[in-house]
């Protein structure tokens, strides 16, 4: 085993390399000039569309399978997971706490990715042998790009994603865990439990997924922001100091202390940016399968919403995780790893109530988490549904199903190496798509908004 742990961090350290982190973030930083910084001065309508439904979308049936807010939620559901938890946890272990800043760069810039993903999502996509929509890169790859091969990458990658990386072990593996230190429930308890209610759910199809996302994803959140709210408040002196520990973290080198083995800035950097993209999936390509299945007419308007995703994940949730791991001390505790990690930050944070903070943990962990495998069982369904029709829909599934169920006995360190292979696999093509397709992109975003300025026009005189 080691042996392998030995080879898959080598794969691991090659593929995120500086050409992979220059290409995700260098993709936003691209888009976010070329789109006029989108993310910063449309955030607001972003928001409004959110909560309602595109009025020019009537006909329901024709535009779309589910609402935009559903569709947002179900990206959601694969988005806040683990990596908000773990993830954070483990960046900051790996980079010290400057991970943190360069997870929120990261995420900054991949709101103009997020919002790019979508919108050729929605511009490209298409209605399957079932009478679903289908969409994301690989439609857009192929009907945009006309790169055929490519495509299929990025759907056999999309599968190895939700296989191997976020839609399987590096969940189950989580949940398994957290609910047997909190609760000491056996390991093999909480793998059955899980593996039926993920398969009760997942057969039901993309209505049945967005529609328990959309009871799940806003309460789980708001629950943990919460909690994450109340221990700022109560720790309130050592905030602007635990934030400037983390700005001054990214661009000096950070020394050994407690459990920490010390850092470099370029460790910091590349740690906080694939976290980063773990957790928010900007330019994986995942969150783009979603928007596609959402009833709307306009693609622009669908890539606002999708962007708020990324906000949502690692400006706020991450945050929140972060700040409350570097305010308690517990990022370089050398008896805690992980979820065990934030846990005891939690249970530090609220010193007069620690079983709250536990159980703020674990249970926003294991919602979390269940969602996540949810939302990328739908996008590995979307991508086997390109590869081999609907008819390889039900296999995909079974699959699926038994790989949650060998999940809980994986290897921690493994999974997450795991998990960063197939990720950087994934956004590579998907990359590539945008990047060739930013003309489509800024063009459709003109349109867009020169109509928008028209119709408010009117409206005023």
């Amino acid at each position: 085993m080691e042996k392998i742990n030995q080879i898959a961090q080598a794969i691991n350290s090659f593929l995120w390399g500086p050409p992979l982190l220059i290409l995700l973030v260098g993709t936003g930083i691209y888009l976010s000039f070329r789109l006029g910084f989108l993310q910063v001065f449309k955030l607001p309508l972003a928001l409004k569309y959110l909560f309602s439904d595109d009025p020019e979308a009537k006909d329901m049936a024709a535009e779309g399978d589910v609402s935009a807010f559903a569709a947002v939620c179900t990206a959601l559901s694969a988005t806040i997971g683990t990596g908000n938890i773990v993830g954070v946890a483990t960046a900051i272990r790996m980079g010290g706490p400057g991970a943190l800043f360069w997870m929120w760069m990261a995420a900054f810039f991949g709101m103009a990715t997020k919002y790019a993903e979508a919108l050729l999502a929605v511009k490209y996509r298409v209605v399957d042998e079932n009478g679903q929509m289908s969409g994301g890169p690989m439609y857009y790859i192929e009907r945009g790009l006309k790169n055929k091969f490519l495509a299929k990458c990025f759907a056999i990658f999309g599968i190895g994603v939700a296989f191997f990386g976020i839609g399987t072990f590096a969940q189950v593996n989580s949940i398994t865990s957290a609910v047997k230190i909190a609760f000491n429930v056996p390991i093999i308890i909480t793998g059955v439990i899980l593996t039926i209610s993920v398969a009760m759910v997942t057969l039901g199809g993309i209505k049945s997924i967005a529609k328990v996302s959309e009871l799940v994803v806003p309460f789980m959140a708001g629950a943990y922001i919460l909690g994450t709210i109340i221990i700022l408040i109560m720790n309130a002196s050592a905030v602007p100091g635990a934030f400037a520990f983390i700005v001054k973290s990214a661009f000096t080198p950070t020394a050994a202390a407690g459990g920490f083995m010390g850092s470099t800035v370029a460790l910091a950097l590349k740690s906080g940016v694939s976290r980063g993209v773990f957790s928010n999936e900007s330019g994986l390509g995942s969150a783009p399968i979603a928007a596609a299945a959402a009833r709307t007419k306009s693609c622009v308007r669908q890539g606002l919403v999708q962007m708020t995703g990324t906000f949502f994940d690692t400006i706020i949730v991450c945050t929140m995780t972060g700040i409350t791991l570097v305010l308690t001390g517990m990022w370089n505790n050398p008896n805690v790893e992980g979820a065990g990690a934030t846990t005891a930050a939690f249970r530090a944070g609220l010193p007069a109530m620690p079983i709250v903070g536990e159980l703020i943990v674990t249970i926003g962990l294991i919602f979390f988490a269940f969602t996540t495998i949810l939302g990328w069982n739908y996008y590995g369904e979307r991508c086997t549904e390109y590869l081999f029709g609907v008819k390889g829909i039900k296999t995909y599934k079974y699959i699926f199903i038994a790989l949650i169920a060998i999940g809980p006995f994986l290897k921690l360190q493994l999974i997450w190496t795991v998990a960063d292979i197939v990720n950087g696999l994934m956004a590579i093509p998907n990359l590539i798509a945008i990047i060739g397709l930013s003309g489509v992109i800024a063009s459709e975003t003109k349109q867009y908004f020169e109509e928008l300025k028209e119709k408010q026009d009117k409206q005023i005189a």
